[in-house]
């Protein structure tokens, strides 16, 4: 299959057009021969959704991992909101979080302790005005003063929400973000991912529930093999893999896609020759 970028997607009111939260240039993730990751690109912008979908072991928690310095990448480039992760990464995770599918909190700490850990480390200044703020969004005011074994792992799961919002972060990065959550809970967990969307921070969520990402994302990329095989709008994709079908859905249009043949990776660039012996030198 043609790896595809299909365009640019729409912009919301305030986005400018050069504004790039997110930036990732020929990403590639080697495990020894294993590529785990080849070769990936793409851009986000203020107030997009980005949804990473692919079947299991397409390298979509490895890429999410990447992006947010967790693990380093083989070669490739990352920007977050302009700082290279590489070479200014204190900068650059100063402006992300990142939320993967296990919370994983202190077992000492109560609700209220993570989040003024928190604070201290990224030295948030009206701390105790959003403490009250996050723990009334994602309902934990009576669970403040509760230790992790005492919350079930929904609950957990808000916790670690709370504490990675707490210094508005500009990049956002999910890992099957309704993982443990009743409904209810889901219900105010996508009203939260929309307003940060409208607040102008940039998100990528992957997840294997097609349905909450045609619901909430902008932009679908698709990963297969490490490889991305298709990037754009639900609705560019569906016109390129399902337009005998207008009434399909996300979840059919993917099948569809993971149906098909996958390119194979790009090979490695060739190494440079070596360099001239040094001038006076008496080889040859």
């Amino acid at each position: 299959m043609i790896v595809t970028d299909l365009g640019l997607g729409s912009a919301s009111g305030f986005r400018h057009f050069y504004a790039r939260m997110i930036e990732v240039g020929g990403l590639t993730k080697l495990y020894g021969d294993f590529a785990a990751v080849t070769d990936l690109s793409f851009v986000v912008q203020p107030g997009e959704l980005l949804g990473l979908v692919g079947p299991n072991g397409a390298g979509k928690t490895t890429s999410l991992r990447c992006l947010a310095g967790i693990i380093p990448a083989t070669r490739g480039t990352v920007r977050i909101n302009g700082h290279d992760l590489t070479t200014d990464p204190i900068a650059a995770k100063r402006d992300l979080a990142f939320f993967s599918d296990e919370p994983r909190l202190f077992d000492y700490l109560t609700v209220r302790q993570h989040l003024e850990f928190t604070a201290r480390l990224y030295q948030v200044a009206d701390a105790p005005q959003r403490y009250d703020s996050l723990l009334a969004e994602l309902e934990l005011k009576d669970k403040a003063d509760s230790l992790p074994a005492e919350l079930s792992r929904g609950m957990k799961q808000k916790v670690a929400i709370a504490c990675g919002l707490l210094h508005s972060p500009k990049v956002i990065f999910f890992d099957e973000p309704l993982t443990g959550l009743d409904p209810l809970a889901i219900r105010r967990m996508k009203d939260t991912i929309r307003r940060l969307a409208a607040e102008g921070s940039a998100l990528v969520i992957s997840s294997h529930l097609l349905h909450l990402l045609e619901e909430l994302c902008t932009r679908i990329l698709v990963l297969k093999r490490g490889v991305k095989v298709v990037h754009g709008t639900v609705d560019e994709i569906r016109q390129q893999f399902a337009s005998d079908d207008a009434n399909a859905d996300l979840e059919e249009v993917f099948i569809r896609i993971a149906m098909q043949e996958t390119a194979p990776p790009l090979p490695a660039p060739p190494r440079p020759p070596p360099p001239p012996p040094p001038f006076g030198s008496n080889q040859g």
